[in-house]
């Protein structure tokens, strides 16, 4: 296999803190740019855009910075039974209704979010750094991506995820906590592993796998940086407290949400997606959690219209108010000042 440079690898997370790929929206290359303007680095996300849509958002942040990375969701379906399917779309239709919308006839998409399509622009199109989620990739994409000179990096859930993405050859980790705001990247969300604070888990991964780590999953001040670097990761990643950002793409709805800080402790669920998911609690989370089934992309798909159409509505109480545990410390300064405070000494 070829390899990656080490010192551009070293170059990648020698930021303290970088801003984490954040998908439906908020990651736009202006947030991007700002991250690499402070000294820090960022990623696109690379999820729920079609392959054109993700070339022209490279395009564009290339004209800004030349320090950033992609995202890409990795194909781990979770299929749906299709019986729990049609009656949980039976039982949004009452939500669905207001807005114009018939989920009550929704069909189940089960597709891969334009996954070779991406994979193949980003080899004839390379960026610095290309990141896995939900799934680990074929070793011959990793070596593909790698030839073309990009670092390659995959999110692991817990130390045995850290071995199987070793053992395909990717270049850095990106060790996700339970405590992170949207999809927890568990590769087997049926079977989700053990939920530990995060300097626990670096630790776990770091003693089977000595790979740079970076750190994510419910940072939001300089004393969790602090904690999770003393834990043995290279950088830590931020993603919630960046949401309010004028640079985040997040719908107002969504930001009034996070800065509001009234609505408890964000939650787990499966309700919006089909995969587990940290949210603030909603009447959406408290009605559908219990009955809604696993099966991603489906699920995904199938809430899609409602989320959209409450959000352009400005109602919170039927959106996936994505949130990690840290989301009190979020603020709408720009996106270079907060990463600069979470470097501090506080």
């Amino acid at each position: 296999m070829t390899a990656v440079d080490p010192a551009l690898v070293d170059l990648l997370v020698s930021a303290p803190v970088i801003a984490a790929p954040m998908a439906g929206g908020p990651s736009t290359p202006d947030l991007v740019a700002a991250a690499a303007a402070s000294g820090a680095f960022g990623f696109l996300a690379g999820g729920y855009q079609t392959p054109r849509a993700l070339a022209d958002q490279i395009a564009t942040t290339r004209r800004l910075t030349d320090r950033f990375g992609v995202n890409l969701f990795v194909p781990n379906p979770v299929p749906v039974d299709p019986v729990a399917f049609r009656g949980y779309a039976n039982a949004l239709e009452s939500c669905a209704v207001p807005y114009g919308l018939d989920l009550a006839g929704s069909e189940i998409i089960e597709d891969d979010d334009g996954w070779q399509q991406k994979v193949d622009l980003l080899v004839s199109d390379p960026v610095p750094m290309v990141s896995f989620t939900f799934g680990v990739p074929d070793a011959g994409i990793v070596r593909a991506l790698r030839r073309a000179g990009s670092v390659t990096a995959q999110t692991v859930t817990c130390a045995k995820e850290a071995v199987a993405a070793a053992e395909v050859g990717v270049d850095a980790l990106v060790v996700q906590a339970s405590a992170a705001g949207g999809h927890w990247g568990t590769l087997t969300p049926e079977r989700p592993p053990e939920q530990l604070p995060l300097p626990e888990l670096v630790r776990a991964v770091r003693a089977e796998v000595s790979l740079p780590v970076l750190a994510a999953g419910g940072l939001g001040a300089p004393a969790d940086v602090k904690a999770v670097l003393g834990a043995g990761a290279d950088a830590a990643v931020v993603g919630t407290v960046l949401l309010p950002s004028p640079e985040s793409g997040a719908s107002a709805v969504h930001k009034a949400a996070i800065l509001g800080g009234g609505r408890g402790k964000p939650t787990m669920t499966h309700a919006f997606t089909g995969r587990p998911a940290r949210a603030l609690p909603n009447t959406f989370v408290a009605r559908f959690d219990p009955i809604a089934p696993l099966g991603y992309p489906a699920i995904h798909h199938l809430t899609s219209p409602l989320r959209r159409a409450a959000a352009r509505a400005g109602d919170p109480e039927m959106v996936n108010l994505w949130a990690g545990t840290a989301y009190r410390h979020a603020s709408d300064s720009p996106v270079a000042a907060m990463l600069r405070w979470l470097s501090s000494d506080g």
